[in-house]
């Protein structure tokens, strides 16, 4: 029967020089090389069982290149902002940093980017104070500055950064004002287009759309009230002159379970709909599919709006 591995208390949850720890006592070389423990880099490990996420690669990154910064989609992540979703930072084999110019090592698992970074531009996320990292408003920047994301997407990610990170369109514009690297024109163009209100990547891509369209805009979270002030729901898209509002459904509003861990969002929305029904609402709703054709999405919404403008007899803007 095999030998379990011997628990290392004192090397916890965090990778560490395996070099160190055997000369230390805490391992042997040959415990070292056994299954307890997982290879991040050369020398470089972590217990089994502890998962290898965007902070495990960024601690172990600073003990193979002291001092680096984690910038990019990595440090969207310790931020708490997983761009570009499940193909981001999450899923992904590697740490991005940067380091100062002249620094030439490269090290397979770790994505490096040289530069000089003024340090008022980095800090530490608070649940991951040993890791220097790009703060929220420069990672933001940066990320939306990078010309191979596009206009749309460099403003979903401003929103997303709104949304989820310490940072308002108030302060990423007044950090944006001041840039002077690379991709300006795109990231003066997206920041003049981020609103800081959508709720998801979905809800910004579509609003871009019915912004880019013939139509009269819309009202993000438009705080829908009854008469005596309490509110009722906020929608995501609104035209209070006709009464009328797009929702956007993602998946905790269409998923199969209805245990409450689950998110299951679906019965109290339908509760709501039904009491913005009876102030006299219409709710048009979108769901994640309808995005792939945005085109069709819009002119759908374009349609019901002017059916509901002559259901109202109003003008449609």
């Amino acid at each position: 029967m095999p030998r379990q591995p011997r628990a290392v208390p004192a090397l916890g949850d965090r990778p560490f020089r395996g070099s160190t720890a055997v000369a230390d006592g805490l391992l042997t070389a040959n415990e070292l090389r056994g299954p307890a423990w997982r290879r991040i880099h050369r020398d470089v490990h972590v217990a089994a069982g502890v998962p290898v996420t965007q902070l495990v690669r960024a601690r172990a990154a600073q003990l193979v290149l002291p001092g680096a910064v984690v910038s990019g989609r990595s440090a969207a992540w310790l931020w708490g902002v997983d761009v570009d979703g499940p193909d981001g930072a999450a899923g992904t084999s590697h740490v991005e940093v940067t380091v100062p110019p002249g620094a030439h090592r490269l090290v397979p698992g770790i994505r490096v980017r040289r530069r000089v970074l003024d340090p008022g531009w980095v800090w530490c996320v608070p649940t991951s104070r040993d890791v220097p990292t790009l703060w929220a408003e420069h990672a933001a920047l940066e990320l939306a500055a990078d010309t191979s994301r596009g206009h749309v997407e460099a403003v979903v990610v401003l929103d997303q950064f709104c949304e989820s990170a310490p940072v308002t369109l108030a302060r990423l514009r007044a950090a944006g004002a001041g840039w002077t690297g690379r991709g300006r024109v795109q990231l003066t163009r997206a920041l003049a287009a981020a609103d800081g209100l959508a709720g998801s990547p979905p809800e910004t891509r579509l609003r871009l759309g019915l912004h880019a369209a013939d139509l009269p805009q819309p009202h993000a979270q438009f705080r829908l009230v009854t008469p005596t002030g309490r509110r009722v729901k906020t929608l995501d898209f609104a035209w209070p002159h006709l009464r009328f509002a797009v929702e956007y459904d993602g998946w905790t509003h269409v998923a199969t379970s209805t245990r409450v861990e689950a998110g299951f969002h679906l019965p109290k929305d339908r509760r709501v709909l039904n009491e913005a029904q009876a102030l006299g609402w219409r709710i048009h709703y979108v769901t994640a599919p309808d995005g792939h054709d945005m085109a069709g999405l819009v002119t759908g919404i374009g349609a019901a709006l002017h059916s509901r403008a002559a259901e109202l007899g109003v003008p449609l803007s």
